[in-house]
């Protein structure tokens, strides 16, 4: 079993090595890949030392499965390549996840439909996979009407440099022009402007909510809308959430639902202040719900709110566990 991982020294291949360990899959090669300023290094995975190869000599070593976690514009030029030669590429970008032919999976909601001529498949974006995973078993039961998705989302997501302009400012030094990952400062801000606005005035993370979401629920018809934010926040992505049901439900069977779904930890007792936290959820796998409440404003509505650290679940936990179901179901 040889897994590469393909953008090895970045945040998100980082927490990669992290969560591969922790799930322990039969791994009998590692193949760690990164950018020339990094070929020749090495990097410890259980206690072993790995080198640092590049992506060309990648490919030709053949591995079972990729995980992809640098950018959509390698993923685009390098998934087919791989895909090529026989290896399954799971990939952490953009870049193919609204293709209609490429499969967008989490694994708890829709990793029954992947098969083994699936030769590149799409990791959702990490506010999406946290939103999805809260409300699938809801949707199953209810049928959303209309979702409205507010969100508060980490630095650690716009990448190194982001974390590198936040440790800057918190250190009171004003970062140069080309060192800053926003427009403007992130310590001690909130920046509604993630990712660049399109022409409806939206942001591609706001519309990456609002297709992805129809996508894996497999339901175009959900009312969408979004609104993203940026906030000084290490640990995880929060999200607060309406739901409008086109069926009657009970605040307790929601939670029942959401207790029984995997992957999901319902944090709701508000009287003795328990509630999903950001600093709490930073790294650990599990999505995490509460502040779980009927909306009396409208007929079948709900207020949820929801935090997952958007570098595990949101990125590295769900491609291992997409790797896992794959080797699992031999399907690669």
């Amino acid at each position: 079993m040889k897994i590469a991982v393909v953008g090895a020294t970045g945040l998100v291949g980082s927490e990669m090595f992290k969560v591969l360990e922790k799930a322990n899959l039969p791994i009998t090669e590692l193949i760690p890949v990164a950018s020339s300023r990094s070929v020749g290094k090495s990097i410890t995975f259980k206690g072993k030392p790995y080198t640092i190869t590049d992506i060309e000599t990648a490919v030709t070593m053949k591995p079972n499965i990729a995980i992809f976690s640098a950018g959509g514009s390698v993923s685009k030029e390098w998934a087919p390549k791989f895909a090529d030669v026989g290896c399954t590429v799971v990939d952490n970008s953009s870049a193919w996840r609204m293709e209609p032919n490429i499969p967008l999976v989490v694994p708890e909601i829709n990793a029954n439909t992947l098969t083994k001529a699936d030769k590149i498949i799409a990791n959702p974006n990490c506010s999406t996979i946290q939103l999805v995973l809260s409300i699938a078993p809801l949707h199953r039961s209810f049928e959303i009407k209309r979702l409205i998705v507010s969100t508060y989302q980490s630095f650690t997501g716009t990448g190194a440099k982001a974390v590198k302009q936040y440790e800057a400012e918190k250190a009171g030094q004003q970062p140069k022009d080309e060192e800053m990952a926003y427009h403007f400062p992130i310590f001690a801000n909130c920046i509604p402007h993630c990712d660049v606005f399109l022409d409806n005035d939206y942001t591609k993370e706001e519309m990456k909510i609002v297709n992805e979401t129809r996508k894996i629920l497999n339901d175009q018809d959900i009312a969408i809308t979004s609104t993203a934010v940026r906030v000084p926040v290490f640990g995880g992505h929060s999200e607060s959430v309406n739901l409008e049901f086109k069926k009657p439900f009970e605040v307790k069977e929601v939670k029942t639902l959401l207790s029984e779904a995997e992957g999901v930890i319902v944090q709701d007792d508000p009287a003795n202040n328990e509630y999903p936290m950001p600093l709490m959820a930073k790294d650990k796998d599990e999505v995490f719900v509460g502040r779980i409440r009927r909306d009396h404003s409208i007929e079948n509505g709900l207020n949820m709110w929801i935090v997952s650290d958007n570098l595990r679940k949101g990125a590295a936990t769900n491609a291992v566990q997409i790797a896992a179901y794959l080797i699992e179901n031999n399907l690669f």
